[in-house]
């Protein structure tokens, strides 16, 4: 009797923590960061590391809903590339400034985005083509974009311009009262408005149906391929505001911005227990999937760990995450 209790709490435990793993790395790691430098918690710091990642924030959610699609979207960090350089060249040409040259650039670029997703999710959901090969298509038309609008070089705003100086504003402001930084402000709004989507409204339940089982949503009724294009064109408006953060954070558009996203994103979603087959991930789940690989390249930074050999971590703990997933469902 006692063996077998004891063998039932500690089954107990281990599914919790199965369950919870994305919390558990995450509160180790922050433990970590804290031991590590003495700085870590400070204000400052850790507001800074949030502005950074901001713009694997926005690409990692609109990359959770097409995974709970069932599909993949490889070309985030290429669309993301295109809108941070085309906004930077857009907003001098154009005959205002101001405020409203950047609300139209931003606006432009969400579009610009939209669309680009849009063919996306036109040739998946209608044409049935599949993600992988779709998006890495996409990836590969979009970087060339970059390149063929900038010949292959960065692209500064120019400083002369009152809109220029609203970019900066917004990449290394805040809000006085607070001092959030507006690109925290942003991912706050954007954390809050996709946790309601998939949480609370139809559309979200949609998405994680049709991952989940598309065949009987199909046979439901159930227009599943709008909602598989409707994912498409989020995630590409999602990365286009993404590029637009970076640039404003830089003040230099680029064509080689935005190199390992779709990586890192996946990651994300991996970490915070999106199933790569569809049907399952939450928005916080996918946030503090984030918040783990900040921390984790925060923690390599302070260990002098070289650039290269932190691609090959995140791709051990995105196969680490996924024996994880496979462990709990052979337990349930």
């Amino acid at each position: 009797m006692t063996r077998t209790a004891a063998s039932s709490g500690s089954g107990q435990v281990t599914g919790f923590l199965v369950r919870n793993s994305s919390v558990v790395m995450l509160v180790l790691l922050i433990i970590a960061s804290a031991i590590l430098s003495d700085a870590f918690l400070s204000r400052g710091n850790i507001f800074n590391l949030l502005r950074q990642l901001t713009p694997l924030l926005l690409i990692s959610i609109g990359m959770l809903l097409v995974i709970n699609t069932g599909g993949i979207d490889l070309s985030v960090g290429a669309i993301a590339a295109a809108g941070g350089l085309a906004v930077a060249i857009m907003i001098p040409l154009l005959p205002f400034d101001g405020f409203a040259a950047v609300l139209t650039g931003v606006l432009a670029m969400l579009i610009f985005g939209g669309l680009l997703g849009a063919f996306n999710g036109a040739l998946v959901a209608w044409f049935q083509l599949a993600p992988f090969v779709v998006t890495l298509a996409m990836m590969t038309i979009a970087r060339g974009m970059t390149y063929m609008m900038s010949n292959g070089q960065p692209v500064r705003l120019p400083y002369e311009l009152e809109a220029t100086a609203i970019f900066d504003a917004f990449g290394s402001g805040g809000l006085p009262w607070l001092r959030l930084p507006w690109p925290v402000v942003l991912s706050i709004l954007v954390i809050a408005c996709f946790w309601f989507l998939m949480q609370r409204m139809v559309f979200g339940r949609m998405v994680i149906a049709t991952g989940s089982n598309e065949t009987a949503v199909r046979l439901a009724g159930i227009p599943h391929r709008r909602y598989i294009f409707a994912v498409y064109v989020i995630s590409g408006a999602l990365a286009a505001l993404a590029g637009i953060v970076v640039t404003s954070r830089t003040g230099v558009g680029t064509p080689v911005a935005g190199l390992g996203f779709e990586l890192d994103a996946i990651a994300a979603c991996v970490i915070g227990g999106a199933r790569l087959s569809g049907g399952k991930g939450t928005v916080i789940n996918t946030v503090i999937g984030v918040l783990v690989l900040g921390l984790i390249g925060n923690i390599m930074n302070l260990m002098s760990v070289p650039s290269y050999p932190q691609q090959i971590i995140k791709g051990l703990i995105i196969v680490a995450a996924v024996m994880l997933q496979r462990f709990g469902r052979d337990r349930a």
